[in-house]
């Protein structure tokens, strides 16, 4: 997909942007450079101020995840928790046998367990008791808002932190690929699901541990990862523009 539009006051008033977020980009950097893009050719058609002009995203990816962030342009930013509340898709990749405080490659190895006694058809039989509505506990290592600050905070400086469980669903989830210590999955899910802690609560339920390795976003509703730009295609249509 090309980002469709003809002059660069279309932005303005509102345009719909799938992002292919690059690897330890924030969500909020891909916000920060796609705006910061946008304004600079806009001012020089348009008397507008940076703070006047919105750009918005609809839904966090962590910075170690890749993937489809939908940006929202303008007056198109009012779709904003529409487009949150669709339905996620992922491609997980986790290592079993060792954990991490973090759930992913942010912290080190904390522990370590067998997985001798893992076999394919364990994890798809454990796979099928993830599927439908559930309560999911977030990782202490999340942006999630505990008193007015981010869950990561309180345990970058090890203080103790009891995170309530989100009621999440998870509509479909696929072994892709089982090559021990490693296992990739697809997953189908609802807003508010963290694949870090779908991996941690797999560990446990297959009798190890595990944590997340690579983490891909391919899909938010309607809008696919295929069809998504990379930041260096958004400045060659502005260069055009």
């Amino acid at each position: 997909m090309k980002v469709e539009v003809s002059n660069i006051e279309e932005f303005q008033a509102g345009k719909i942007i799938p992002v292919n977020k690059p690897y330890e980009w924030t969500s909020f950097d891909v916000v920060k450079k796609v705006k910061n893009l946008i304004w600079k050719k806009l001012r020089s058609v348009v008397d507008i101020k940076q703070k006047n002009f919105k750009v918005g995203h609809a839904g966090t990816l962590d910075p170690l995840a890749e993937g489809l962030v939908i940006l929202c342009t303008g007056k198109a930013t009012k779709k904003i928790s529409e487009l949150m509340a669709d339905e996620k898709e992922y491609v997980a990749t986790i290592e079993l046998g060792k954990t991490t405080p973090s759930y992913d490659l942010e912290t080190e190895y904390d522990k370590s367990f067998p997985t001798d006694h893992i076999k394919e058809e364990l994890v798809k039989k454990t796979l099928k008791m993830f599927i439908g509505e559930q309560d999911q506990v977030p990782p202490i290592y999340s942006a999630k808002n505990i008193n007015g600050k981010r869950a990561y905070e309180y345990a970058r400086k090890g203080e103790e932190l009891e995170l309530k469980a989100n009621k999440i669903t998870i509509s479909e989830l696929e072994l892709v690929n089982f090559d021990l210590p490693s296992i990739t999955l697809r997953i189908v899910c609802s807003k508010g699901t963290y694949i870090r802690s779908l991996a941690n609560d797999l560990g446990k339920k297959l009798d190890s541990g595990a944590h997340l390795v690579k983490l891909v976003r391919t899909r938010i509703g309607s809008y696919k990862l295929e069809s998504s730009v990379t930041i260096e295609e958004i400045e060659e249509v502005l260069k055009n523009l």
